[in-house]
């Protein structure tokens, strides 16, 4: 493709880039934004997951000229055509709309989308026409037009407050000064008769400004009821192009509110830390009488004292990292800052910065008598929740403020005296455990080496003798007798356990050789046939063992290989797989609960056992309800089930016994992951009580009883919608729209829960440092999500629950991100042993934990698949056993395969299976524990019946159909695969050293090390895509005559409308009964969060009469929420 020149604005143009609501697939607006702003724009970058009202109002108050946005997650045609009305409503059709979501948007909605009036819908099919810089230029061309000029009247709608008119206002006296000369004199003439006072805010770059100036706002927005507050937030421009990033906003949650007014501007000017058109900017808000201005700068460096010209009281924010205590003196701001914020306090070195930081302001302002507790100088950690350093700085900023000016501003915000203090997920003196966990297992290498080394000479001898012994030499005796000395000497190095694995030997030997294998799980004992027979009459052993007859070479396999069922388990976890339950585990979900619990029932009808996977719609991913509100209502039920209460919750999983060992649930979620946990554990407690009551004869006592409670209230009670499918018995609706403990005495009801608890089998996945890392759905703070998953695992071990897995740490979302299968495997084995460490920091007994821990793979076709099972087994138990002392069970790492999404391609989709078939063989000879296979056509669109066939068939056919699958370790004793292992382990252990260098998986993720990692090996495999240099089969090579296109879906599923519509009316229906019982509910989840007590055990019963977006608020007004990253 020819190269595409840049093309040259006329204009300055501003455009804001985000992703679509409840999308946190942002590395394709990233990739834009960064194109837009090299071809001279300035751009407003809000990240993902933005709802339309965010967009708009960002646009309308940063007098943008266009908005470009990416959708992946379905509801585009809503979302675009919502954004269009609101912004024709609030009188900014000038305002252009563009968009992008792959083949997700299909091309009759991007007609229909250019007909409704968006500016352009780039498609697949554009970008290969066009190319990226192609696409950028013909948006930025349709978006080059003048704001500012040519005012009417904005002067006059200063005073109530209105967002476009003081954005003109501020864009004419950017852009066109002159012409605008007399309205601007008209807003110097009321600014002056205001005394607003304005809060200078500087520092230099990357000392956390804007999370600092966040978390003042929301303080600012508690403290004052009434009160209004305007950010001016500057930031610089590229000399070389013109474009700047104005990024403040990214990390501003508490700016949306109607109280609050947000504008960016660029330096124009790459050498100053403020625009010129600051001071019109400030003349502006003062005229529309705002009762804060905050001005913010870019902060380049030690002398930023402009500011001091522009404010009332000024701020000057910094790190403890700044150098030698000689280094303040340079620093200008220490001279005229009012207030020195010392940020990021959890470093290093902060309590001496703070020391040192104030006896310079001393000697600068000549304070010797001064207490040190006086001087305003404080540490602070603006990125922690409710820090108090935060409070003590805000109040103080306020009371100067009231000094200085006068303004009638006086705090009533309530400090305590503490100081800044970190909360630790990992403590300080265990920021070393990955490298810790590297020497262990490369410790246990060469251990094994030596022993090995030492059986082999043990061999040797014995060897010798034995022959010695055969042999008619005259020294025979004498020979015989000082090797037996050495021998003797020798053993004194060889370990007892080692002696004892080969004397066992023959033993073992002989077990594997016997038709029947028996052996226990958790006391329960099970026997295996240990052959099958092939049609050829063959006996095909289960699990082969090697012929090694060198004590050397049998310990060495013992020590690294060994047997499945066996330490290291590099062969898998149990000695047989289990009969009668392969590991095929569908996912599904869409629409409703109804449609999903019948997909459940048609992929699980006829199978021994029931493994369900469940897919959540973004609404319910982003712990969101669903409403009439368009960005969101189109997103109800599409590329997932909505899940919104207990009562859906219910009909879901209907008619499968939720307390059956043969019945097992995932579920994929991770943000809100406590509350659908709560829904599903009470749905399962509920289903055992309707078995109570069918058991006891005690239905018509139990309908009596609903009756009475739904007496005199006007809503219908919930039901299944549509008729139950082959298959489902019902089990489960009977107590819908109730539950157990209103039907059955107390006694009963507990005694249920708590059989029901340690029945329960499944997994739900809740890995937040991955959602972080790679995915992007997290919705609270990092370290509250951290506290919520570690109150959920120890209500597991309080209640005994220890067939469900609290979590599933997840390397598939990082390799579908981009990640290569060595980084995949690195990073997610990294998180789950930082999992280990938060809780033993918790004081959780690693035995009570690690059993209820499991891992999610991807699989794709690359080489190290073939062993990123056996070598996560063969890490995680080494680290288990040698370094935590862990029991079996604990050393035992369970994991699911997803084939890659990835390599699902848009063209050629029928070739999808035989990549998807490969992947699954990999999965399967490496003996993972459950196995999910994509469907072909989840390239372009939802999965069909006859899709989710074929891929279920790909398993059947490998497990049932063919003959080397029979065995079950039949990656045993190949060259390459062990050749692979070593290496890919070993890459593992040095990931691990380079995370702990960064201080760890936490440290690492500050410096966004996990994420800028992943995107430079997606980048690298689109390259090596785009330029064919790696062949991808009818993608890039082996091209039908038509050019292999994107294939358009025949069918696309969708949720209806009646399905949307069930479930709004459903949740209103909750809202309106458990209106003051959920308030109840609610503040007693708060206060428990509040007192640090468990939080998921109050979840628990507020997950019966609350809905999932009730409890998320309550939530992030106690524990915080994310705050997204650039």
């Amino acid at each position: 493709m020819k190269q595409v020149a840049p093309y040259k604005p006329k204009n300055k143009i501003r455009i804001v880039t985000a992703a679509s609501l409840f999308d946190g697939h942002d590395a394709a607006i990233n990739i834009m934004r960064r194109i837009i702003q090299a071809t001279g724009c300035e751009v407003i970058h809000l990240g993902h997951d933005r709802s339309v009202e965010e967009v708009v109002n960002t646009a309308i108050q940063e007098d943008a000229q266009a908005i470009a946005m990416t959708s992946y997650q379905g509801g585009h045609t809503e979302y675009f055509k919502y954004m269009y009305d609101l912004l024709k409503e609030k009188g900014a059709e000038h305002i252009k709309i563009f968009g992008g979501g792959g083949g997700v948007i299909l091309p009759e909605e991007i007609k229909e989308l250019h007909d409704y009036g968006i500016a352009r819908i780039y498609s697949p099919d554009d970008g290969r026409a066009m190319g990226l810089q192609g696409m950028i230029n013909d948006m930025v061309e349709k978006s080059d037009f003048p704001t500012g000029k040519n005012l009417n009247g904005e002067v006059s709608h200063l005073p109530e407050k209105d967002p476009k008119a003081i954005a003109r206002l501020i864009s004419a006296a950017e852009n066109y000064p002159e012409e605008s000369r007399a309205d601007l004199l008209q807003v110097h003439e009321k600014a002056e008769k205001v005394a607003t006072p304005v809060l200078g805010i500087t520092g230099t770059g990357g000392a956390g400004k804007s999370s600092l100036v966040d978390e003042l706002v929301r303080r600012f927005l508690i403290d004052f009821k009434d009160k209004t507050i305007a950010i001016v937030s500057v930031d610089p421009s590229k000399r070389k192009t013109g474009g700047a990033l104005l990024g403040d906003r990214i990390r501003m949650n508490a700016i949306r509110n109607n109280r609050v007014y947000m504008r960016s501007l660029a330096t124009r000017q790459s050498n100053l830390a403020l625009s010129k058109h600051v001071s019109e900017a400030i003349q502006v808000l003062k005229a529309a009488e705002y009762d804060l201005i905050i001005l913010e700068t870019s902060g380049i460096g030690q002398s930023d004292t402009e500011i001091t010209d522009h404010s009332d009281v000024s701020l000057y924010v910094m790190t403890p990292e700044y150098g030698a205590a000689t280094q303040l003196e340079k620093i200008d701001m220490l001279d005229f800052a009012d207030i020195i914020a010392i940020n990021k306090f959890d470093k290093r070195g902060s309590l001496d910065a703070l020391r040192d930081v104030k006896k310079q302001y001393k000697r600068n302002h000549g304070l010797w008598e001064v207490k040190d507790d006086d001087i305003p100088v404080f540490g602070t950690i603006a990125s922690q929740f409710n820090d108090p350093g935060m409070n003590r700085l805000y109040k103080e900023i306020m009371d100067v403020i009231v000094k200085k000016t006068d303004a009638p501003l006086k705090s009533t915000f309530e400090i305590t005296n503490e100081m800044s203090e970190k909360i630790f997920v990992i403590p300080p003196n265990r920021t070393r455990y990955l490298s810790e966990i590297s020497e262990n297992n490369r410790n246990y290498d060469q251990w094994v080496l030596t022993q090995a080394e030492v059986a082999q000479k043990l061999y040797s001898i014995r060897k010798s003798i034995d022959t010695l012994k055969q042999s008619e030499i005259d020294d025979r005796d004498r020979l015989i007798k000082g090797l037996e000395e050495s021998y003797e000497k020798i053993a004194l190095d060889f370990d007892p356990r080692n002696k004892k694995i080969l004397e066992d030997w023959s033993d073992k030997q002989k077990k594997y050789k016997d038709l029947v294998y028996t052996f226990k799980v958790r006391d329960k004992e099970i026997s295996i046939q240990t052959h099958t027979e092939s049609l050829s009459h063959s006996q095909v052993p289960k699990v082969a063992l090697p012929k090694y007859e060198a004590w050397g070479d049998l310990l060495k396999w013992c020590l690294q290989e060994n047997v499945p069922g066996e330490f290291p388990y590099t062969a898998g976890i149990y000695p047989f797989k289990r009969e009668g339950e392969d590991p095929t585990r569908m996912f599904a979900g869409e629409g409703g609960p109804e449609r999903t619990n019948r997909r459940f029932h048609y992929v699980s009808l006829d199978m021994p056992a029931k493994r369900l996977s469940t897919a959540f719609d973004s609404v319910t991913l982003y712990g969101n309800d669903p409403d009439y509100r368009p960005d969101i209502y189109g997103k109800i039920g599409n590329s997932g089930v909505s899940i919104c209460c207990l009562d859906d919750a219910k009909k879901l999983y209907s008619g499968f016994n939720l307390a059956d060992p043969k019945t097992s649930v995932s579920m994929t979620i991770n943000g809100p992951a406590p509350m659908l946990l709560g829904f599903f554990m009470n749905a399962a407690i509920d289903q055992q009580c309707e078995v109570y009551i069918k058991e006891q004869g005690l239905e018509k006592e139990v309908e009596k009883k609903i009756k009475e409670l739904y007496k005199g209230r006007e809503d219908e009670r919930p039901s299944y919608q549509g008729q139950l499918p082959q298959g489902n018995d019902g089990l489960g609706l009977m107590l819908l729209g109730v539950t157990g403990d209103q039907v059955l005495p107390k006694d009963v009801y507990e005694n249920i829960k708590q059989k029901t608890l340690s029945a329960v089998r499944g997994t739900v996945q809740a890995d937040i440092l991955k959602e972080d890392q790679a995915q992007n759905t997290c919705i609270f703070s990092t370290e509250f999500a951290l506290r919520l998953m570690g109150d959920v695992q120890e209500y597991f071990i309080n209640k005994n629950v220890r067939n469900f897995y609290s979590v599933s740490i997840s390397g598939y979302h990082i390799a579908e991100a981009g990640a290569n299968p060595i980084t995949q495997l690195a990073f997610t084995l990294a998180n789950g042993f930082t999992y280990v460490e938060y809780y033993l920091s918790r004081g959780m007994d690693i035995n009570k934990f690690a059993p209820n821990l499991s891992f999610f793979f991807s699989n794709g076709i690359d080489p190290e698949y073939a062993v990123i099972g056996r070598v996560a087994r063969r890490i995680w138990s080494k680290a288990m056993r040698e370094k935590y002392g862990a029991d079996a069970r604990s050393q035992m790492l369970k994991y699911h395969i997803q084939t890659s999404g990835r390599s699902l391609h848009a063209q050629e989709i029928d070739f999808n299976d035989i990549r998807t078939t490969l992947q699954a063989l990999y999965a399967i000879y490496d003996n993972c524990n459950s196995l999910h296979t994509n469907a072909y056509d989840e390239a372009i669109t939802t999965p069909t019946e006859d899709s989710v066939r074929r891929a279920m068939a790909i398993q059947l056919i490998i497990n049932k159909e063919l003959g080397l699958a029979k065995n079950e370790n039949p990656l045993q004793g190949s060259f390459i695969i062990e050749e692979l292992t070593d290496l890919v382990e070993e890459a593992v252990l040095s990931e691990f050293d380079r995370i702990t260098e960064r201080g760890g998986v936490l440290g690492a993720m500050e410096t966004m090390y996990q994420r800028s990692k992943i995107q430079e090996e997606s980048l690298h495999y689109e390259t090596l895509k785009h330029s064919g240099e790696y062949p991808i089969i009818g993608v890039n090579t082996f091209l039908s005559s038509k050019g292999s296109p994107t294939v358009i879906p025949q069918e696309v599923i969708r949720a209806t409308k009646e399905e949307k519509e069930y479930q709004i009316r459903m949740l209103g229906n909750l809202h309106k009964h458990y209106e003051q019982k959920a308030k109840t509910e609610l503040q007693k989840v708060q206060q428990t969060a509040i007192q640090n007590h468990n939080i998921f055990e109050a979840l628990m019963d507020a997950c019966k009469v609350c809905s999932l977006g009730q409890i998320t608020e309550a939530l992030f007004e106690v524990g915080g929420q994310y705050r997204r990253n650039m």
